[in-house]
């Protein structure tokens, strides 16, 4: 069923290729809501999630033809959302929370117990976080990225990911602890 459907989506990116409309729309529509979703979580205003969305989905569809089958339309589409997400927030002046040239040592983790963390009190206390622990913990908790395709897409290095993460996701249960 999966490789049928990647096969249906396959077909519809062939038919765009040579300027299909309708096939182009209905790629759209098969991905603008996980689009939005992706682009929401990231710069956190509907409006702006809205016009990289769209901004998004123009750009790709110009360079459909650099489109080579080896991942999914989907991944590829992500990765083009994502790119747009931070150049948006880069364009607003929004960092990554800056790390102390100190600091290169990860601290201690911190475990909370399962039970005291429900999906509204991690989801609330998320889009509480600076913008730059936000983009990380979305990244690499939401979207799945490892800390090497993150250093990519965020032009840092990898070791800089880690500990943007572990500050973030210290960050984070500091604020679900007072929810």
């Amino acid at each position: 069923m999966e490789g049928n459907i990647q096969n249906i989506h396959n077909d519809l990116v062939k038919k765009s290729k040579t300027g299909d409309r309708s096939s182009q729309y209905q790629l759209y529509e098969l991905y603008v809501d996980a689009m939005y979703n992706i682009s929401f979580r990231m710069v956190g205003i509907k409006e702006d999630a809205e016009d990289v969305v769209q901004d998004s989905f123009i750009e790709a569809f110009k360079k459909l033809d650099t489109f080579k089958y080896q991942s999914t339309f989907g991944s590829w589409l992500k990765r083009i959302v994502i790119n747009k997400s931070i150049n948006h927030l880069k364009v607003k002046r929004i960092s990554l929370t800056p790390i102390e040239n100190h600091e290169y040592h990860l601290q201690e983790e911190v475990i909370v117990p399962k039970e005291d963390i429900d999906l509204f009190k991690a989801k609330k206390g998320i889009e509480t976080l600076p913008n730059g622990y936000k983009q990380i913990i979305s990244l690499y908790l939401i979207e799945g990225y490892d800390h090497n395709e993150i250093g990519e897409i965020l032009e840092i290095s990898t070791s800089t990911s880690k500990s943007q993460y572990h500050r973030a996701k210290k960050k984070l249960i500091e604020i679900i602890k007072q929810l």
